[in-house]
């Protein structure tokens, strides 16, 4: 039997403590927060539910959306989500991603198809700028990406990203039928059927465990698998870490670069905001949001009225990790130097860009046999 302290309630510590609990061991959570869940953890506003920022569940993998869905049944959302960006020079929004239909119907098509016929591809791109230059050219990279990344990033150029091999929704200019539009339609989504989302799931997966919520820790001596909580301190066998490696670690590396969020929640007297396929709004312009999100989309509950949610960057919270190989390779400092009986996971714990789905497998992966 292993004494197993779990620091932080969001998602990847319930799912930790989920799997470890029934098998003998003495685990303890402690939880800053006044609840579990974290950023998934539902609330509700004039009688509607909400959550900060959209909290679908995202896979590739069956096996993964069979395991949550026994515990926290999901609705699974066959058709796809589907994205617009507002583009206030054509005075319109436009699917993400680009979608090559839809470059006909632009004021500049003609020099846009052009730009697309001279792109050779983004293999030789040292930067996201080059990138998407390379890949659709400098019009549609104005329209859509230029101003949108940098405010996303709150930095001065888009050449400042380095780690650039990917693209938002899978391709850089989809073609073909309707689906396309919706990105990468191989992707399962799905949502909780629940009107307090995934709510109860936290509450199952620590019910055996010992949860201390509103519960600071004042001080770590990881090398030596302990925290002060109380002004005591409090050792362990293994200890789980979901909370920032360089907060764990007391900034031994300098501390990571982090992005955040301000989340506003406005409710409209209307039963439906957005069009029926369509999940998010994205605003690529000089307004200082970023996105807007219709939670009736999740959720599905009956009310004449609608809550959405707008979000402008900010540095107040730390939600997005820089993807750049500079960051990434400085949180590596702090992995290479966790003790062997350390495991950082989730998102903040492993500074990388996890969603509910990819949270799920990891802790499948490191768990289920621990």
């Amino acid at each position: 039997m292993a004494k197993i302290l779990v620091i932080g309630g969001g998602f990847a510590g319930c799912i930790a403590s989920h799997l470890l609990s029934g098998k003998g061991h003495d685990i303890t959570m402690i939880e800053q927060g006044k609840w579990l869940g974290g950023g998934c953890k539902t609330f509700r506003y004039g009688g509607l539910p909400y959550t900060f920022g959209p909290r679908h569940f995202l896979t590739k993998k069956e096996e993964h959306f069979a395991w949550l869905n026994q515990y926290c049944p999901l609705r699974h959302f066959d058709q796809g989500h589907e994205f617009l960006t507002f583009v206030e020079g054509d005075e319109r929004f436009y699917h993400f991603p680009m979608h090559r239909d839809e470059v006909d119907e632009m004021p500049d098509a003609a020099e846009v198809i052009a730009e697309l016929a001279q792109c050779k591809g983004p293999e030789n791109a040292k930067n996201l700028e080059e990138y998407w230059q390379m890949s659709v050219g400098n019009i549609l990279y104005e329209k859509f990406v230029k101003k949108y990344s940098k405010k996303m990033w709150q930095i001065e150029s888009n050449t400042e990203l380095t780690e650039f091999g990917y693209t938002a929704k899978g391709v850089s200019l989809a073609t073909g039928g309707k689906a396309a539009w919706a990105g990468d339609v191989s992707i399962m989504s799905a949502f909780p059927y629940a009107q307090n989302g995934y709510d109860d799931y936290f509450a199952l997966a620590t019910k055996d465990i010992k949860v201390h919520l509103d519960t600071t820790i004042e001080a770590y001596d990881i090398e030596n698998y302990r925290v002060k909580v109380a002004g005591e301190w409090h050792q362990y066998d293994v200890i789980i870490s979901t909370i920032f490696p360089e907060v764990l670690m007391n900034n031994a590396y300098g501390p990571l670069r982090w992005m955040g969020r301000d989340f506003f929640k406005i409710v409209l007297p209307i039963e439906k905001v957005f069009p029926d396929e369509v999940y998010f709004l994205y605003y690529a312009n000089d307004e200082p949001f970023t996105r807007i999100v219709d939670y009736k989309k999740f959720f599905f509950n009956e009310s004449p009225n609608s809550i959405i949610g707008l979000e402008i960057p900010s540095t107040k919270n730390k939600l997005y990790p820089f993807t750049t190989k500079k960051d990434q390779a400085q949180a590596q400092l702090y992995f290479d130097a966790m003790p062997k009986n350390v495991h950082s996971i989730g998102r903040s714990g492993t500074y990388r860009y996890l969603d509910v789905g990819n949270i799920v497998e990891q802790c499948l992966g490191m768990f289920s046999d621990f």
